[in-house]
C-alpha cells in the first residue's frame, strides 16, 4: 500500500480521508459483531425459544412464514441506528449526502422490503424444500440456489434497481455517439448508455455495469456527467466496457451461484446433526427454527470467504483498468478520473492493510494512478 504522495495525493487530502473513514471502520466492526451476537441469541438461547414457541401457535405455514420476517425486522431494527449515523449524518456531516431524513428513511425503508421478499422467500423456499422432497432436499436445495443467484442477477437491473433510481439514455447525443463507438472498438457494442440519477441522493460520483443477457447495461451516475470532461467519461466508460467484455459480471454470477449451491451442501452436514439441532431447538431441517441458525452460518462463512472474494475484485478491477488504459491511450484523463473520484467520494488514501485485503472491492486510487503510469510507459514502449 501507499504511495498517495507519489500519485499526487496532498497531505490534506490524506488526512481528510483517514478523518472520514476511521469511524466507519469502527462502526463496520461493532455492528457486524452486533448482528452475529444478534443471530447467536437467536439460535442458541432462551430468548429465541420464547420468540419461536409463539410463533409455533400459529400453525404452518403462518409460522413458516413469521419466522424468517421476524428475524430480518430483528437485524434491520439493530442496524437502523448505526445505518442511519453512516448513511445520513456521517454523510451529511462531510457533504456527501443530499437527501433529506424522509427521503433517506423511504430509502431505507425501501431496502427493509427487499431483504424481507429476498430473505423470507428463501427461508421458507428452504423449509418447504424440506417438507416435500424429503432427503432429496440437499440436491434440489443446491440447484434451486444455483438458479436463485443467476435470476436475481439477472433480475437486478429492471426490478431492483429502478426502486431506487430513475434511468434515462445519455442525452448528450455527441457524447453517446462517441461512446457507442468506443463500445464497438472494445469488441462490447452497446446501444444505449444510461443515466442514473444519483444526484437525488448523494454528491457522489460513480459508473458500473450490471445485469446479464438483455438487462446488461453500462450505467453512469448524472454527478459524474455534471462534474467530468468528455475525456473522463470516456475513460470511465472504457473501464466499464472492459468489465462487460471480460465477462466479469457473469463469472461473478456463476461465482456466487456455485458458493450458494455449496452452501445448502454445508447447511445439510450441519443439519443433519442430532447436537446442532438440538442445539438450536428444532427438530429437524423441516422446522422453521432452523432460520436464524442458518443466517448465522451465511455470514459467518461470508466473513471467511470475504478477502478471496475481496482480492478477486480488485484483480478485475486491475484488469479492467489496464484494458481501459489500452483503448484510450489517454494517462492523462486516467489520473484525472481517479483523482476526482477519490476526493469526491473521499475515497481512503492509505486504508490499513487488513481492512483493504478484507474489504475493499477496488485497489485504493494511488494504487490505480501508480499502475496506470506503468501500463503506459508499457504501452509507449509498445508502439
Amino acid at each position: 500500500m501507499g504511495g498517495a504522495r507519489e500519485a499526487g495525493f496532498t497531505d490534506a487530502q490524506i488526512a481528510e480521508a483517514r478523518r472520514f473513514h476511521r469511524p466507519l471502520y469502527a462502526l463496520y466492526a461493532i455492528r457486524l459483531a452486533l448482528g452475529l451476537a444478534v443471530l447467536a441469541l437467536l439460535s442458541f438461547s432462551s430468548l429465541g425459544t420464547l420468540l419461536f414457541d409463539e410463533f409455533a401457535r400459529l400453525g404452518w405455514p403462518a409460522e413458516g412464514l413469521a419466522t424468517p420476517a421476524a428475524i430480518v425486522c430483528i437485524l434491520s431494527l439493530v442496524g437502523l441506528p448505526f445505518a442511519y449515523w453512516r448513511g445520513f449524518v456521517h454523510e451529511h456531516r462531510f457533504g456527501l449526502s443530499t437527501q433529506s431524513r424522509c427521503a433517506w428513511a423511504v430509502d431505507w425503508a425501501k431496502s427493509l422490503v427487499v431483504s424481507l421478499v429476498i430473505g423470507v422467500a428463501t427461508l421458507f423456499g428452504l423449509v418447504v424444500l424440506v417438507r416435500e422432497v424429503g432427503g432429496w432436499w440437499p440436491a434440489v436445495g443446491a440447484l434451486a440456489a444455483f438458479a436463485l443467484v443467476i435470476a436475481l442477477t439477472f433480475v437486478g437491473p429492471v426490478v431492483t434497481e429502478p426502486l431506487f433510481n430513475r434511468f434515462e439514455p445519455l442525452s448528450d447525443d455527441d457524447l453517446a455517439d462517441d461512446l457507442r463507438a468506443l463500445s464497438t472498438r472494445a469488441g462490447v457494442p452497446v446501444s444505449r448508455i444510461l443515466v442514473a440519477d444519483a444526484s437525488k441522493r448523494t454528491r457522489r460520483q460513480n459508473a458500473y455495469v450490471s445485469g446479464l443477457g438483455r438487462t446488461r447495461r453500462v450505467v453512469l451516475y448524472d454527478t459524474l456527467l455534471a462534474e467530468s470532461p468528455p475525456a473522463n467519461i470516456r475513460l470511465v466508460t472504457a473501464h466499464e466496457l472492459a468489465h462487460r467484455g471480460e465477462q466479469h459480471v457473469a463469472i461473478g454470477a456463476a461465482i456466487g451461484a456455485a458458493s450458494a449451491a455449496a452452501f445448502v451442501l454445508l447447511l445439510w452436514a450441519l443439519l443433519s446433526s442430532e447436537s446442532v439441532l438440538s442445539a438450536i431447538g428444532a427438530a429437524d431441517a423441516a422446522d422453521p427454527r432452523i432460520a436464524p441458525f442458518v443466517l448465522l452460518v451465511a455470514r459467518g462463512v461470508g466473513l471467511i470467504t470475504l478477502p478471496f472474494g475481496s482480492a478477486l475484485s480488485r484483480h478485475w478491477e486491475r484488469h479492467a483498468d489496464r484494458i481501459s488504459m489500452e483503448l484510450t491511450r489517454d494517462l492523462d484523463a486516467f489520473e484525472s478520473v481517479h483523482r476526482e473520484l477519490a476526493l469526491s467520494n473521499l475515497s481512503d488514501l492509505e486504508p490499513p492493510a487488513i481492512l483493504y485485503s478484507f474489504t475493499f472491492s477496488h485497489p485504493s486510487a494511488p494504487e490505480r494512478v501508480l499502475a496506470a503510469r506503468r501500463t503506459s510507459l508499457a504501452l509507449a514502449s509498445q508502439d
